[in-house]
């Protein structure tokens, strides 16, 4: 099971729930799937990770509205679709539509550690608001117009 943790807003609870949540994958749990929306308090998209260990495998689905993208953390993937195998490494991302069958697979003999990620409906765009530092005040501008902050030194 993963873990969670959750941080408030400045000055006390703000309306529209914690500003902020935490979790943590844990791929030693012995749970298959862990399921960090709900840890996380997310409501616009699903979130989940799946540990699978050397032979395990996940049912044949579809869905019936929302297209999944899988990305591969730990080890090697197996991503079985009608039209055959597709092998994805740590680092490396499917998406899959939501009509489309689809298997997850652990071929291999190391454990597989992935994200799925899943959403249905018009994607809402770039809505963001950025500031030069924290000092600057007001409602933000659109992030494109405000420079990114000068890099930390290295450390030592």
């Amino acid at each position: 099971m993963s873990t969670s943790e959750t941080a408030g807003a400045p000055g006390g609870a703000d309306p529209r729930g914690e500003a902020v949540t935490f979790a943590r994958i844990d791929p030693t749990g012995g749970e298959r799937f862990q399921t960090l929306r709900r840890d996380l308090g997310v409501s616009g998209f699903g979130l989940n990770a799946l540990i699978l260990a050397p032979g395990q495998r996940g049912r044949v689905h579809r869905h019936e509205h929302q297209e999944e993208v899988y990305l591969v953390l730990e080890g090697e993937l197996t991503l079985v679709l009608e039209d055959g195998e597709h092998v994805l490494g740590r680092y490396e991302l499917a998406r899959v539509a939501p009509f489309a069958r689809r298997q997850l697979v652990n071929a291999g003999s190391a454990p597989v550690v992935l994200l799925a990620l899943g959403g249905s409906g018009e994607h809402q765009g770039r809505d963001g608001r950025a500031w030069a530092s924290w000092e600057e005040q007001g409602e933000g501008r659109s992030p494109q117009e405000v420079p990114l902050p000068e890099d930390l030194p290295p450390r030592d």
